[in-house]
This record gives C-alpha cells, sequence and structure tokens, in this order.
C-alpha cells in the first residue's frame, strides 16, 4: 500500500488535474489531501471525487504545511508515503516503481521535470537532476516517498514555518542514501513564469543559505512571501 498525500491551501486550478492524475495510478494506493483552510473551492473539489472513490480522502485541519503533511502521515494506511505538491502531476507508472523498490531502499524521488515548454525551464531542470546526483538533496516537488518505518526514525517533518521539506531530506540522508527513480513527475512552472527565472532561482539559493547561517525561520518565511 502507497498513500498519497497532498497538503492544499486554495488550490482549485491545480489540485483537478493532480487527482485525476494520482487516481489513474495503478496498484494499491490511497490519496490523502489535508487542507489547511482553503477559501475556494479546494474542499468542494476533494469531497465530490471522494464521494465516487473511497481511495480518496479529505482531512481538514489548521494551516501550516508541516502540520497538514504530518497529519497525513499519522492518517496514512501506507507502508510507503508519498508526498505530493498539489500542483505536481504523477508519471505514468510512478505507484508501479515505487512497490517494486527492494527493501534497501529506504528514501526517494522522482526526476523533476516541468510541466511546459521553454528552454529555460527544461534547462533548470536539468540542473535541477544534476544537483540532486551531487547533493543527493530532493525537494518537495519532485514527490518525495520513503518508508513510513524512515519517516518516523527521522522525526517526520519538523515544526517549521518554511524548509520543512529541506529539513526532512537533511534527516533522511543521515540515515543512508535517497535514490532517484528514471520516472520524471512533471511539477507546475507557475512561479518561474510569474515572477522571472532568475528571481525565483535567487530566492531559493538565498533561503538555503540563510538557513544554514541561522537566519531564524520566522525572518525566511517572511522574505519568501515578500
Amino acid at each position: 500500500m502507497i498513500s498519497i498525500i497532498i497538503p492544499t491551501l486554495d488550490e482549485e486550478r491545480a489540485l483537478p488535474a493532480t487527482l485525476d492524475v494520482a487516481l489513474a495510478q495503478h496498484g494499491e494506493f490511497e490519496v490523502i489531501v489535508v487542507d489547511g483552510g482553503s477559501i475556494d473551492a479546494t474542499t468542494a473539489i476533494v469531497k465530490e471525487r471522494a464521494a465516487h472513490d473511497l481511495r480518496l480522502r479529505l482531512l481538514e485541519i489548521e494551516r501550516g504545511r508541516a502540520v497538514q503533511l504530518n497529519a497525513g502521515a499519522e492518517n496514512a494506511i501506507g507502508e510507503w508515503l508519498l508526498f505530493l505538491h498539489a500542483d505536481t502531476l504523477l508519471p505514468d507508472g510512478g505507484l508501479e516503481r515505487i512497490a517494486s523498490l527492494p527493501q534497501t531502499i529506504r528514501a526517494g524521488c522522482f526526476r523533476h521535470r516541468f510541466n511546459g515548454t521553454g528552454a529555460m525551464l527544461r534547462t533548470l531542470s536539468w540542473f535541477h537532476n544534476q544537483r540532486f546526483r551531487v547533493t543527493r538533496v530532493a525537494y518537495g516537488d519532485q514527490g518525495l516517498f520513503m518508508r513510513r518505518t524512515t519517516f518516523e526514525q527521522a522525526g517526520g517533518f519538523p515544526d517549521m514555518p518554511i524548509m520543512e521539506d529541506y529539513a526532512l531530506v537533511r534527516a533522511l540522508r543521515r540515515q543512508g542514501k535517497i535514490i532517484t527513480v528514471p520516472e520524471a513527475a512533471l511539477t507546475s512552472g507557475r512561479r518561474w513564469r510569474q515572477h522571472g527565472m532568475f528571481k525565483v532561482t535567487a530566492v531559493n539559493k538565498l533561503m538555503i543559505l540563510g538557513y544554514h547561517l541561522g537566519v531564524s525561520l520566522e525572518r525566511l518565511a517572511a522574505f519568501y512571501r515578500k
């Protein structure tokens, strides 16, 4: 059993396609959408689909990505936990790939690819994948998956206002190697298109630098949202 956990907050535009692709996967799985107080049609979309597909569930809790992700994991029944952004599409056969992994594999991610065209986005995805080969640091938009026992041993997502996925991946690296599978998850390039390729990339790098320099997470979160 694989549990797909999707945190949401006002994702009515992106979520339908993500659910369509997730529910079209093969194998034994469940999809848990954990909403943090959406004021758009996000929860209505999930409720309507859940009424026709028992593999889909909705949790409504307080806002906070780490809180939402941990709540999804706590309510999941799968041996594997797959944490998926609301605007990231699973590859065909993605769950079958995870289910076929040997027992020695504890955690991993999909290859990165933007859902769209354009030389700049393709180049950025290439750099993402090369960076992972060197650092073994995955980001949330690659679809992070791990065995439940591994997740619990790592302490789950730390209660942080931002960069909770980065902190968890660093904890996972201390437990062992994180692998990448050949299939690519398609993630939205909307932030890069809206704010500009170089600006978003620079902000991401500054966030990581600030994290390692000990800048308070509250200041980093305020800087990122601004």
